[in-house]
């Protein structure tokens, strides 16, 4: 190869290099920002409140708490569930989305205020609902089974009043938790937080987001 041919190859290698960098840079900064920083582009909108860095929840199999109420059952709702043993224990937080509640197994109307939105949103998804798993943590008291059977079938309502879902519970931010929704991924990282207070479209809304751009769950 000449001296002047050598020169035009380096000369070519050079402007190559330099248009990959063109073009890399502001990709690889873009990602750093979007994924490794809490800032956001001030047009990505999210209407519930980011839990940075989202929080891997520990898989536990807590005891699953029957939904079918007892003949009579109304004074005694809050009395642990005798059929609790005999239940499956659930595994949640895996392969779905999942809405999930944390409170008291009594139920109180702060409660039923968040379970009856987190029905509605559920449902709201139309075609995607299939994807969204409920999930009921149940911190104490459980549980009211006739009202939440009647209420809310197909929720998964978890006793995780015993010593080893404290760690899970843990992980779930608990101020003003009685009035919250959660939001945990496919692969169990608890990554949003709702107040179900507020209009819940915004819940809505992202949760559409979420279910169109996630190729898991």
């Amino acid at each position: 190869m000449s001296r002047a041919a050598g020169e035009l190859r380096a000369r070519n290698l050079r402007t190559l290099a330099a248009l990959a960098a063109l073009f890399l840079l502001p990709l690889a900064v873009a990602f750093f920002t979007y994924y490794g920083a809490a800032w956001r582009p001030a047009h990505l909108v999210n209407h519930g409140v980011l839990i940075l860095p989202p929080r891997a929840l520990p898989q536990l199999a807590l005891p699953r708490v029957s939904l079918v109420p007892d003949a009579g059952a109304g004074s005694h709702d809050a009395q642990p569930d005798p059929h609790a043993a005999a239940a499956a224990p659930g595994a949640p937080f895996r392969d779905r989305w999942s809405l999930v509640y944390v409170g008291s197994g009594a139920c109180d109307a702060s409660c039923r205020q968040a379970l009856y939105v987190m029905r509605q949103t559920r449902l709201a998804l139309n075609n995607d609902m299939t994807r969204v798993e409920r999930v009921f943590l149940a911190s104490g008291d459980c549980c009211a089974r006739s009202f939440l059977a009647s209420e809310h079938p197909g929720l998964l309502a978890l006793d995780a009043s015993g010593e080893d879902a404290r760690r899970l519970l843990e992980e779930f931010p608990s101020p003003a938790r009685e009035h919250v929704l959660f939001v945990v991924d496919p692969l169990g990282n608890l990554m949003m937080s709702y107040d179900a207070r507020r209009d819940p479209h915004g819940l809505l809304e992202d949760l559409k987001k979420l279910l169109k751009l996630s190729h898991i769950g």
